[in-house]
């Protein structure tokens, strides 16, 4: 979950790699630090915090056309200076920055110990080094090859020797890392995003595979060293999209851009009858996905709840069986899966380890694997056999927004589609749903003018210290991902629960103290919603109401209440989950968090 950028060409590189870094920040933000190669020797700096924190010690930079940083998630060590990245072997012949897990770093570390090496931090990526160090005669690439073949786990690296002024040597495995490719300069980056205002020609770097760059070359061979030939993919990505813009908060910037968002994401794939879905990548799958008897859905956080909320709409609309569970349990598990199974992994980045993990093992298991993410590219896209691209944009901020409103929108298609290809879903109910699925991206923006009601509500609850969020039906993942918005900008704990499960247990913790979100949008539950209501405010509790527009009953029992246009009780999902990601948004906001990068997340979990 760390971020890695290295540069080297004929401009100043320091600069360059420090600017890479903002651009990797969701990625980590315990530590920071970068090494130079000033043509004589290897400088480090380093800091704890954020890279501000890292700037405020270049002040006097070294200067070099070659550099490697580093932007840290803690695994192994605490936040620290003496764990913080680069780390060097003891004479500073060799620097390195390391992305993943070395699962046997006990094991090498004793060994080294044992013939002498000395360590000066608690990480395991100190043992990496001074394994390359141990094997380097003057011919890097080798000396990491030779270490790599003994190192079990997870890495993206960048490593210089201090004999090798224009030269880096990269290898992956099970972690994400690409090369930037630009004129007589050369960039590595754990994504595109660090380098993409310089070029936007890129290698992704496959398992195995270790790349020696100069300022002029790129060669890159697999682990036994043979040598391969890359695919150069030249990416589309706008570098103003990057930007925050006029706004103060990524968080903030991704919010409003949901309405562009889901559009971007329905564009094309809707016939103009409104007749068909259309997935041009599915279409050799047909025959395949019409016999499916079973879907298995596999995600982690927020990717999880759109899992929750796809369960309810394929099993109502296309009648099939379905199963959620968390990537990180699916994989040591013992599922029942065959060729009649369809796993279907949702992942924002597309490097989220877990569920790369339970992708190779549902293959194996003979099932097939159709995986909704957004970032082109990525190793869940090259990894599954059918992939179906959100087109939300970039998303920076940690808590995850516009990604999560388009996954809802491709898997309302995906609904519709799997529905009418196995005959379940009548053609004038799929007309119906598809056309309400087009007015998504405009009713998202009517839920805009209700910001100044949510500030309000902000600022009346953001001093609790807990929250409760009830749904029914769709609406329950929904509660659970208002409740996860909340604690993790906001760090309120929030628990969100089906409004059903209510009076088995989390009722007892209801008083005038803790405040309840209630998800009270119209559909076949929405009179068990109002008993679940009631039942909150006869034990005292504030209540804050989602509902819909015409819902005007529940003013005269909520205290609060937050309006959604009125819709279907699948699309009121959609819709709902905005205002909750505003709320949470203001609350934190309210307590001066940091909302773009709260404290011990990152944006893609790529260790396990």
């Amino acid at each position: 979950m760390c971020g890695i950028v290295g540069y080297l060409g004929k401009k100043d590189a320091l600069p360059l790699v420090v600017d890479g870094l903002k651009y990797l920040e969701y990625r980590g933000y315990d530590s920071a630090g970068v090494a130079v190669h000033t043509g004589r020797e290897i400088e480090v700096v380093r800091a704890v915090g954020k890279i501000n924190d890292l700037e405020q010690k270049l002040k006097n930079p070294p200067r070099g056309k070659c550099a490697i940083g580093h932007t840290r998630w803690a695994t192994h060590g605490r936040p620290s200076l003496e764990n913080c990245h680069p780390l060097a072997t003891t004479d500073g012949r060799i620097v390195l920055v390391h992305n993943g897990i070395i699962e046997n770093f006990n094991v090498l570390k004793n060994q080294l110990l044992a013939e002498g090496v000395a360590f000066q931090t608690e990480t395991d990526t100190e043992v990496l080094v001074a394994l390359i160090g141990k094997y380097y005669t003057g011919n890097l690439a080798e000396a990491v090859l030779q270490a790599l073949r003994e190192v079990e786990g997870t890495f993206a690296i960048a490593v210089l020797a201090q004999d090798k002024p224009d030269e880096i040597v990269a290898a992956k495995r099970a972690a994400p890392l690409c090369l930037g490719l630009g004129k007589d300069e050369n960039f590595i980056g754990s994504d595109a995003i660090s380098f993409i205002k310089h070029t936007n020609k890129v290698i992704y770097l496959k398992d195995g595979e270790i790349a020696v760059l100069t300022a002029k070359s790129v060669e890159i061979r697999n682990l036994r060293g043979k040598k391969v030939n890359p695919k150069t993919q030249t990416l589309s990505l706008d570098p103003t999209s990057i930007e925050k813009g006029e706004y103060p908060h990524y968080m903030l910037k991704e919010i409003y851009e949901q309405p562009h968002a889901v559009q971007d994401t329905l564009d094309g794939r809707i016939s103009p009858q409104n007749d068909e879905v259309i997935f041009k990548e599915l279409e050799k799958y047909r025959e395949y996905l019409s016999g499916v008897n079973k879907v298995f859905i596999v995600a982690c956080g927020t990717s999880w709840h759109a899992g929750l909320v796809a369960e309810y709409l394929l099993e109502r609309y296309a009648r099939l069986s379905v199963e959620v569970d968390y990537a990180a349990e699916f994989r040591y598990r013992y599922p029942v899966l065959d060729n009649k199974t369809l796993v279907l992994t949702i992942s924002q980045s597309g490097e989220t380890a877990d569920t790369i993990a339970a992708i190779g093992e549902a293959q194996s298991l003979g099932a097939k694997v159709l995986s909704i993410v957004n970032v082109p590219s990525s190793t869940i896209a090259r990894n599954s056999n059918m992939v179906i691209y959100t087109y939300a944009g970039r998303e920076i901020g940690v808590a995850s927004t516009k990604a999560f409103t388009t996954q809802l929108v491709v898997l309302s298609l995906l609904t519709v589609y799997l529905g009418l290809l196995r005959r379940n879903l009548p053609a004038d109910q799929a007309a119906v749903m598809l056309q309400d699925l087009k007015r998504v991206p405009n009713e998202i923006s009517k839920i805009f003018t209700e910001v100044d009601n949510i500030k309000r509500i902000a600022r009346a609850f953001h001093k609790h210290s807990n929250a409760l969020y009830l749904g029914r039906g769709v609406g329950f993942p929904i509660a659970l991902e208002g409740a996860l918005k909340l604690k993790e900008i906001s760090y309120i704990h929030a628990e969100g629960y089906s409004a059903a499960e209510m009076k088995h247990g989390p009722i007892a913790l209801i008083d005038e103290n803790m405040p309840t979100v209630v998800l009270a949008f119209k559909g076949r539950r929405y009179e068990k919603i109002l008993g679940n209501i009631m039942e909150v405010k006869a034990r005292k509790g504030k209540l804050i109401a989602v509902a819909s527009a015409s819902n005007d009953d529940i003013t005269r029992v909520a205290d609060e209440v937050i309006r959604i246009p009125d819709a279907t009780e699948s699309i009121s999902a959609i819709l709902a989950v905005v205002p909750l990601q505003i709320l949470a948004y203001y609350i934190a906001v309210e307590k001066g968090c940091s909302v773009d990068q709260p404290r011990n997340l990152a944006k893609s979990v790529t260790v396990e």
